[in-house]
């Protein structure tokens, strides 16, 4: 009787526990931009749709809740998380050690580096993009020198990038000397003054590059190395409140779910044509 008691007792603290984790998160509210194609976008009749809209859907599933999708501006989205105005954002967000310090991420679902762009008769499309790669996490003396190849091609140039983005603190920490910054509220300003030759480049994500280079965008070029590590941090995640650790223990059990069973593999392939999880 003892241990049938005992065991009893076991699987009741279990269930506690099991419940303690899940908390009251029975419906989650998740903020995207909803203009960062493909990852998230809105459709022409005003619906979100992308690879994390499909992604937040599949989450929530697993974790066993409702799931509501709302579109905020990009400068908006982690002072309205800190307000409490939603629960979690998926946004392409890259987990870096400056937000760190601000909200707490998931396990990272996507890494994708950075790029520049230039049009291709502004004559910046001739810049050497050796080596392919440039990690900024831990640079040693080759990528010094890559880094200052790189400044001398930027010297004098105006760059555009998204506000409060990784692209932003990487020209502020590295090259805040030689270029002029734009900052952009949205995407679409930044593509709209890079097309029409208002500035002389753009640093983005290569995957905000990649559709417009397939979808007509031969008058854009991609130039020097992918850029990887420091500002641009350790892949995309999750961005949750730094109270919410059991919201963050869910959401990286659902995260490691759909890794494991091929989802997110499958919803990359989906909408950017290769698998970003990678």
């Amino acid at each position: 009787m003892a241990r049938i008691a005992a065991l009893v007792l076991a699987l009741c603290l279990g269930l506690l526990a099991s419940s303690a984790l899940a908390g009251p998160w029975v419906r989650i509210r998740i903020a995207t931009e909803g203009a960062f194609p493909p990852w998230n976008f809105t459709d022409r009749d005003g619906t979100l749709v992308g690879f994390e809209v499909d992604l937040a859907h599949d989450l929530c599933r697993r974790i066993g809740a409702s799931c509501e999708l709302v579109a905020r501006g990009w400068d908006g989205l982690i002072p309205g998380l800190l307000a409490g105005d939603y629960d979690a954002i998926m946004d392409g967000l890259q987990v870096t050690e400056a937000r760190a310090q601000v909200i707490r991420f998931s396990t990272s679902y996507a890494r994708t580096p950075a790029a520049f762009a230039a049009r291709t008769l502004s004559g910046l499309a001739g810049v050497p993009n050796e080596p392919a790669r440039l990690d900024l996490g831990e640079i040693d003396a080759a990528e010094q020198a890559a880094l200052e190849r790189l400044k001398q091609a930027m010297a004098g140039k105006t760059v555009g990038v998204e506000v409060a983005s990784p692209p932003a603190r990487f020209l502020q920490t590295f090259m805040a000397d030689v270029v002029e910054m734009r900052r952009y509220t949205s995407l679409d300003g930044l593509d709209a003054d890079l097309g029409a030759g208002r500035i002389d480049l753009a640093l983005a994500s290569m995957s905000h590059w990649e559709p417009l280079l397939a979808d007509g965008g031969q008058h854009l070029a991609v130039i020097g190395p992918a850029l990887t590590g420091g500002p641009f941090g350790a892949g995309v995640g999750v961005g949750l409140r730094q109270a919410d650790g059991d919201l963050v223990a869910l959401f990286d059990q659902a995260i490691g779910a759909a890794k494991a069973d091929g989802t997110i593999a499958r919803l990359a392939q989906q909408w950017f044509g290769y698998d970003v999880s990678s």
